[in-house]
């Protein structure tokens, strides 16, 4: 369908190195952090060393650390260390203090740089055990080699949200789609809820501001027959991305959400929303919960009751979208008068 699908193998995947840039915030830097939040007042560096177990010079260089993270951190012999204002970065340590779902989220793995979260996450599963992997999420500040749905380039500059899910799917194979579904209605709906803006979602896998797109998704499977080993589940964001960073193209404008809003958005809790978001429909997936999800995304769509251009490698055509069904093809009917089954291809709107 719409996913891409990946051989067992994963022969499809760039064997290159996949060049990274990771930050890792040890323990004592987290516990510091926190000692730091509590505190409404300054503290002493000598307080802090006692409750940390550590010597002096090493809360000044935990602190060095936060703030080459982007913690505004005040430092005076006289007072000692207070916590001025919090960072914009997307560090698990931030997402977590907002985050409310049982197994999604609660393994991040947060990178400055990379080509692709999803490379990340392609070596993970194939060097790493897939069950244990289920719910990791891999995140990027900024991607310099994003790839899209049809190997279209995916513009990842910093302030977005670029993240890639590793899933083990208890879903049949043919449902896998509904994965899609799912995440786009949760961003939908996590859009709506934090900043009453209408998104809704355009078939097969973006959400749309209005006119303008803001976000989408793409699903990778690796599988064998029947057997899916895992998924991979991208998902991109344009968060707080100024109008010039955007790529504009003539045939889909694009908008971000702190252009739509007049000012920086909170990523950190917005994805800790959205995760939460999806997981509920996610678990409902797989319980076997298909219709809920199908009735809930088709009262989000821009797409159906519209007329639409439909472009395959095959064949393009126009009519009108009627439904989608339980697999998440979309149903058309043909200006000849026949309804036909797309299950992939390009769909724009006409009216």
């Amino acid at each position: 369908m719409r996913e891409r699908s990946l051989p067992a193998s994963d022969r499809g995947y760039r064997r290159k190195k996949v060049a990274k840039k990771v930050v890792k915030m040890n323990e004592t830097a987290f516990k510091l952090l926190k000692i730091l939040e509590d505190s409404k007042t300054p503290i002493s560096g000598e307080a802090i060393s006692e409750q940390l177990g550590v010597t002096r010079s090493a809360v000044w260089k935990q602190v060095k650390e936060l703030r080459s993270l982007g913690y505004d951190i005040s430092a005076s012999r006289q007072n000692g260390y207070m916590l001025v204002s919090g960072t914009e970065k997307l560090l698990p340590y931030e997402i977590k203090k907002s985050l409310k779902t049982k197994f999604i989220g609660r393994d991040i793995r947060y990178f400055e740089s990379t080509p692709s979260t999803s490379w990340i996450a392609k070596d993970l599963c194939n060097k790493g055990d897939t069950e244990l992997l289920n719910g990791t999420v891999i995140i990027a500040e900024e991607q310099t080699g994003g790839v899209g749905r049809l190997g279209r380039a995916w513009v990842s500059p910093s302030g977005g949200i670029w993240i890639t899910l590793i899933l083990k799917p208890k879903i049949p194979i043919d449902h896998m789609f509904m994965i899609t579904m799912a995440c786009s209605i949760a961003i939908v709906r996590t859009i709506r809820k934090e900043y009453n803006l209408g998104a809704l979602i355009k078939w097969p896998n973006d959400i749309y501001i209005g006119d303008k797109k803001v976000s989408g998704t793409l699903l990778e499977l690796a599988a064998e027959a029947d057997e899916v080993h895992y998924s991979l589940l991208g998902i991109g964001i344009d968060a707080n991305i100024e109008a010039d960073k955007l790529p504009q193209e003539q045939s889909r404008p694009i908008t971000s959400l702190s252009l739509e809003m007049g000012y920086d958005i909170n990523r950190s809790k917005l994805l800790a929303r959205l995760l939460k978001e999806f997981e509920q429909r996610y678990l409902l997936l797989e319980s076997g919960e298909y219709e809920t999800i199908r009735r809930e995304w088709k009262s989000l769509s821009i797409t159906l009751d519209h007329r639409v251009q439909i472009r395959t490698p095959r064949k393009t055509f126009e009519g009108e979208a009627l439904d989608i069904d339980e697999y998440g093809a979309l149903i058309v009917r043909k200006d000849n008068g026949k309804i036909e089954r797309v299950i992939s291809g390009d769909c724009s709107q006409l009216r």
